[in-house]
């Protein structure tokens, strides 16, 4: 592929990413094209069709997830501080797409990613309630259901009031 045809795609995979974190999965194809500088027929040259272009974004996003979970789970810090950069990656990233998109309808590399990922958060959670900063009579399963509620709402933020509410009451008193 030509370096111009691989900078817009990644300037596509981009803009949808940003787009569908802030409004989920309504963001048309059009509004896309015009966030990532680029004419729809550029958009629809890389990707034919709707679903091509969210399986992109999934395996995009969720690669980039799972890669600043396992850096932050392999530094020398508390697993409370890794749980939150976590999140903080996870709200930033296209879960609520991933999640809204029935599973029949991921492909085989959607599913492995988010279960690895769902593998080095439960491990994280484990961690942090072992260490003594994540509160330890709510189950870890738990934990990783309220964490995935919260992240994959459209606009979630780090710092939006749910999630303030959220960590100050799993934080281990």
């Amino acid at each position: 592929m030509r370096a111009d045809a691989v900078r817009n795609r990644e300037r596509i995979v981009s803009a949808a990413l940003k787009l569908s974190a802030r409004h989920g999965d309504g963001v048309s194809m059009e509004d896309i094209a015009r966030s990532a500088g680029l004419g729809v027929g550029t958009l629809y040259r890389h990707f034919p069709d709707r679903a091509a272009l969210l399986e992109e974004i999934a395996i995009t996003g969720l690669t980039r997830m799972l890669e600043v979970g396992r850096a932050a789970a392999a530094e020398d810090v508390s697993r409370w501080e890794v749980l939150r950069r976590l999140m903080a990656e996870c709200i930033d990233g296209p879960l609520a797409l991933v999640r809204a998109r029935p599973e029949r309808g991921q492909s085989a590399a959607v599913r492995a990613l988010e279960k690895q990922i769902n593998a080095l958060l439960s491990a994280v959670i484990s961690d942090a309630q072992k260490e003594g900063s994540l509160r330890d009579d709510v189950p870890a399963a738990q934990v990783r259901e309220l964490l995935s509620v919260a992240v994959c709402r459209p606009g979630a933020r780090a710092d939006d009031y749910f999630m303030l509410v959220l960590f100050d009451g799993l934080k281990a008193r």
